[in-house]
């Protein structure tokens, strides 16, 4: 999908926010396993492509982010620096040093699944880009994981933050459809339908301190893929009968953020841009005069006038490293 509100100046300030992002190699924060002293080593000897941007996650989606803003608007004034960064990380050595840790036993689940979507995500925006870089050797492992994973999950992670398997797989999802990969596609369909197609009357109670995800949101943009637009009607009427009602105000409506600084407050403040993109996305996958749609429109444009306020805001790092690119993805979005 084209940009269609993300103009130059915003776009250029992303893409300087992203391309700083992915050169820093501190705050950095490790979540490995260590076995011995040995193994304390700069992030960046483990992930020479991905060790900026405070996590690896943080850093692949940061690429991501810089990658489509090339492929969307390549005349961006901050464009060259850009491409001379990505030259200097996304290299072949580079790529296969990485490939190299995912395909060992300690590669096996770590940063799976968000960091592993992002990653597939970037790898298909790459691949039908031509622009002239590739993490293909990260990616054919990553994607080899995934199908081994995501074939045999019997149950889903329902939760705000990385481990939600209903965000992640909708991205996969679109990497597969976008680069005509029908086996990966199809394993994302069918566990999307093994974990959500006959739930109903959803329960939870959103959103936790630390959410960045809505578990209902995210479960309802991917079932959206995994059905036909009927199909799809049907399956939220019974997912959540009640969505109108005043119990899900706190759903429809953007939640405050008491202090978007906090690591835990620009979760909050990026909830509310993972919201409008959810509901955007469930809106223009309803049948024509559903009863939900308008109420999905307007708590879509809700959550974007919200969401946006912090990603400028100045609110610190905790923020910056991340923030940006789900500002961008609800303009931009995937592939």
């Amino acid at each position: 999908m084209e940009a269609t509100r993300l103009d130059d100046s915003t776009a250029n300030r992303l893409l300087g926010i992203a391309i700083d992002n992915i050169q820093r190699d501190h705050p950095v924060h490790w979540t490995h396993v260590i076995d011995g002293d040995h193994r304390l080593v700069p992030q960046r000897e483990l992930h020479p492509v991905f060790a900026g941007s405070f996590d690896w996650h943080s850093c692949v989606h940061q690429t991501w982010l810089a990658v489509r803003l090339l492929r969307l608007r390549p005349a961006l004034a901050g464009a060259d620096a850009a491409r001379d960064a990505l030259d200097k990380l996304i290299t072949h050595e580079n790529c296969v040093v990485e490939a190299g840790f995912f395909a060992s036993p300690a590669g096996r689940y770590w940063e799976r699944p968000y960091g592993w979507a992002w990653l597939l995500l970037l790898d298909a925006e790459l691949r039908t880009s031509g622009l002239p870089w590739s993490v293909a050797p990260i990616a054919d492992v990553l994607r080899n994981r995934w199908l081994e994973w995501v074939s045999a999950a019997r149950l889903p992670i329902r939760t705000g933050t990385h481990g939600n398997t209903a965000f992640a797989t909708g991205l996969v999802f679109d990497a597969a459809l976008a680069t005509g990969d029908a086996e990966l596609a199809s394993a994302c369909a069918d566990a999307a339908l093994r974990w959500h197609r006959d739930e109903v009357a959803y329960g939870g109670f959103e959103p936790d301190a630390a959410d960045f995800l809505s578990p209902a949101l995210t479960t309802a943009d991917l079932m959206r893929r995994a059905l036909g637009t009927a199909d799809f009607g049907a399956w939220l009427d019974a997912y959540l009968p009640d969505l109108a009602s005043p119990r899900w105000r706190v759903l429809r409506e953007p939640f405050p953020v008491d202090d978007p600084g906090d690591p835990y407050g620009s979760h909050l403040a990026g909830l509310a841009l993972s919201r409008a993109w959810n509901w955007e996305a469930i809106a223009d996958s309803l049948p024509a005069g559903h009863r939900y749609t308008e109420l999905a429109r307007t708590a879509s444009a809700a959550h974007r006038e919200a969401g946006w306020t912090y990603v400028f805001g100045g609110h610190g790092y905790m923020a910056d490293h991340w923030l940006g690119t789900f500002g961008a993805y609800l303009d931009v979005k995937a592939c």
